[in-house]
């Protein structure tokens, strides 16, 4: 139980760091209308459900690729090509920012945890 409060705290430090970042916050906001609009697009232009629409969106953006949805508009193929030019850099900017800001709160953790033991030792 312990172990589950420490990750939810972590996780609330991460959140709280990354909307406290200027870059974070803005790459975030980013990423989230990439992948809102790319959604909008693939609903309107390629007829796929709600559902389907971010689903493809977020195997397109991560190059997973699976091949299950594909593009069959030409207006569906082109803004495919550029959406994955523009849309993969901007996610994999966010992704290693958050990364970062993730080994940055666990070395202050990791920091709190040693100064404690040794407050503790010199008592």
């Amino acid at each position: 139980m312990l172990g589950i409060a420490l990750v939810f705290r972590s996780f609330g430090r991460l959140v709280g760091r990354l909307v406290a970042d200027p870059t974070s916050r803005g790459l975030g906001i980013l990423a989230i209308g990439l992948i809102t609009g790319g959604a909008l697009f693939y609903r309107n232009f390629e007829d796929l459900s709600w559902i389907d629409s971010f689903y493809f969106t977020i195997v397109t953006l991560t190059t997973v690729g699976y091949g299950d949805i594909a593009p069959e508009t030409y207006p569906g193929k082109v803004f495919t090509m550029l959406y994955l030019l523009i849309g993969v850099g901007v996610l994999v900017s966010f992704v290693t920012i958050t990364a970062r800001l993730m080994v940055e709160v666990r070395e202050e953790r990791v920091e709190a945890r040693r100064e404690r033991r040794s407050r503790r030792h010199d008592r």
